[in-house]
């Protein structure tokens, strides 16, 4: 009775298997956001008719909490946490304000680097008021994914040179954004580094699907689940009151946080001020049972399925013919996909 009602109460249907847009092809170097017809390389319908549907994101749920066995009833203290999610939905103030707060230089700072006209000693004075963000952005500059060269970069100076302003506006918002996703306790340290490795991968791969405007796909990948951690956050307020060894383990939770997470993304990227765009794109793919078409939203919903199966493959948890079946629905060959895996191994 109680599944009924929470399914009705969060717009929660049967598992809906949709079919998905076709995505990029060719090399990481060529990666555009256009359709394109699924290379003659890849399976065919034919080859994958008789593999069953894969459910994704209940695999990608097993990352999250993996030491979870799900089943069919919600514990109290999902129910509890089901309460909280309908109230943040109800009043999302309360939640960018207490819950996950965003740091109030992001939005200021992102449009400073942004600006062409701002000056680059005033531009490195800004990062450099915060001693946090100038270790984490140097910390970024010589990690193995975007070092340009053997020698580490050893001053946010000769990192505007080698970089460039575009680069390290990024570096800047991923840092400043770090914070936001900071997941303390030891036991759900896996929760927070999980969602943070896949919200790198995502914005990553946004900025290189984008045709236009990689920066705002670049932070929109990065900010598209923070819905997630803010619901995972309520489950650790709620773990306050609740049993013993009670855990998140019901298929209807996983529900809940795969379906209503994107539409408090949306809330938060309002009371957070970022641009509006922001906040209507994340409403389109919080239509969960149908696909994106154009726009930032059907970058990042495709860089998001790639991320996911690169994740899902590095753990595992994807047998081939369940890799196959994703790739030709993301319209990706497998030699491009594990071009793109090896880089996205390295977030």
């Amino acid at each position: 009775m109680f599944s009924k009602a929470f399914k009705k109460l969060f717009n929660i249907r049967e598992r809906v298997v949709i079919e998905k847009p076709t995505s990029f092809s060719g090399s990481m170097e060529q990666l555009q956001a256009h359709h394109v017809e699924p290379a003659a390389a890849q399976v065919k319908p034919a080859e994958t008719a008789s593999v069953v549907a894969v459910d994704l994101s209940a695999l990608f749920y097993s990352l999250l909490f993996p030491s979870t066995q799900l089943n069919g009833t919600a514990n109290e203290l999902e129910k509890s946490v089901f309460r909280r999610v309908e109230a943040a939905l109800a009043a999302p103030k309360a939640i960018a304000e207490r819950v996950l707060k965003m740091p109030t230089q992001v939005a200021a700072l992102d449009k400073q680097l942004a600006d062409e006209n701002t000056d680059t000693k005033a531009l490195l004075a800004l990062i450099e008021k915060d001693p946090v963000l100038s270790v984490e952005v140097l910390k970024l500059c010589n990690s193995p994914l975007f070092r340009r060269s053997d020698k580490d970069v050893t001053s946010l100076q000769l990192a505007l040179v080698q970089l460039g302003r575009d680069q390290i506006r990024r570096f800047v918002t991923t840092a400043m954004m770090r914070k936001v996703i900071d997941v303390k306790p030891i036991y759900f340290r896996r929760f927070g580094s999980q969602i943070w490795r896949h919200s790198m991968q995502v914005a990553y791969l946004a900025s290189e699907l984008a045709d236009d405007d990689p920066d705002s796909a670049f932070l929109l990948g990065l900010v598209h689940d923070v819905g997630k951690i803010a619901i995972f956050k309520l489950l650790l307020e709620a773990f306050k009151q609740a049993e013993p060894g009670e855990q998140p383990c019901s298929s209807l939770f996983r529900q809940v946080m795969t379906t209503k997470s994107l539409s408090l993304s949306a809330l938060l990227a309002h009371y957070w001020q970022l641009p509006s765009l922001f906040e209507s794109e994340l409403n389109r793919l919080a239509v969960v049972d149908s696909k994106p078409a154009g726009g930032l939203a059907e970058v990042i919903w495709r860089a998001n399925l790639i991320s996911e199966c690169s994740m899902l493959f590095e753990a595992g948890k994807l047998q081939a013919e369940q890799l196959n079946r994703l790739l030709y629905d993301a319209g990706v060959d497998r030699t491009t996909f594990d071009e793109i895996h090896k880089k996205l191994v390295l977030f």
